[in-house]
């Protein structure tokens, strides 16, 4: 199996829920349940092959607070090179609806402040060596993002495939973020963004047609994923042929970090060598589970064999 590693943000959420209706402006109402728990697109991910058991490399940053103190813990060996930040570390207060949806209030905290060289200070690049690179959070890492082309540098130079999932723009996609990101594709191996982001970044209201014209802006034999939550993942192979699955039906409990679990599934399948309809049933196979569980399950430790799961 190639090495894998996620680089990105990694902070605290806090979910409650769920809220129907919203309340009004100064009153108070009673949920059904709170969770404390690791957060982010990186750490969600995380989170997914550490349950799955597999072998992964995670760089981020801490807040030198208490919470900042639980995420490092959290992840054990894993975490013990990441800087600490002075500021606190970054928090997000998930609110979830009844349908599974949810609104969040997120503070910047420590994010913006992870840079290069903390990155490139806990990551192993020779034992990284053909593996895959998941970047992600794109939009809340300032100081890294600032560096990307550096980053993409050191990344060629090792022989690791770069994976891009930039999630949602804080400012929308204005031009410059669809820049931004046009550039950021130009040099990744794989592109595994949602429905309404590649859609909204090219335009195009269909998301074949959104995925064809994201790898159009990408490396020959480059890997394009849509990830289309309910209705699965349609995904674009190296030599162009479309490949489409469909996700299991499950009672949703809470949708926070899907897509992030669904990267590691996917990510996890194409390591070992998968096929790209196997890797895309593996990711929303393994997404499905957590969405769908409480306290939030993945199935377990597995190894991936032609997609299915071999406890």
């Amino acid at each position: 199996m190639r090495p894998l590693a996620v680089i990105g943000n990694v902070n605290v959420d806090l979910i409650l829920g769920p809220a129907e209706p919203w309340p009004k402006a100064g009153t108070e109402i009673i949920v059904d349940h709170d969770e404390l728990r690791v957060g982010g697109a990186a750490g969600n991910s995380a989170l997914a092959w550490q349950a799955l058991g597999v072998d992964f490399q995670i760089a981020a940053n801490v807040g030198s607070d208490e919470f900042g103190r639980w995420l490092r813990q959290s992840f054990d060996a894993h975490a013990e090179t990441w800087p600490e930040r002075p500021e606190g570390t970054t928090l997000s207060v998930g609110i979830t609806h009844p349908d599974g949806e949810r609104t969040f209030f997120t503070t910047r905290g420590h994010l913006p402040r992870l840079s290069l060289t903390d990155v490139l200070t806990v990551l192993d690049g020779e034992r990284l060596a053909g593996g895959y690179a998941l970047l992600c959070g794109c939009f809340l890492t300032d100081d890294f993002t600032a560096d990307y082309s550096a980053f993409f540098d050191w990344a060629d130079s090792n022989g690791i495939a770069v994976a891009l999932d930039t999630g949602w723009p804080l400012d929308g996609w204005t031009e410059a973020n669809k820049q931004a990101t046009r550039g950021w594709l130009a040099r990744s191996t794989c592109s595994i963004m949602n429905e309404v982001e590649s859609t909204t970044l090219t335009g195009l209201s269909d998301p074949v047609d959104a995925a064809h014209a994201l790898k159009r802006h990408m490396p020959e034999g480059a890997i394009v994923v849509v990830k289309r939550g309910p209705d699965g993942a349609i995904g674009i192979d190296a030599d162009g042929t479309l490949v489409s699955v469909a996700a299991p039906k499950v009672t949703v409990v809470d949708t926070i970090g899907a897509g992030d679990v669904f990267n590691a599934g996917f990510l996890a399948a194409l390591a070992a060598g998968e096929p790209l309809s196997l890797c895309l049933e593996a990711g929303t196979r393994i997404a499905s589970q957590a969405i769908s569980t409480l306290p939030r399950n993945y199935g377990g430790p597995l190894s991936l064999k032609n997609g299915e799961a071999v406890r």
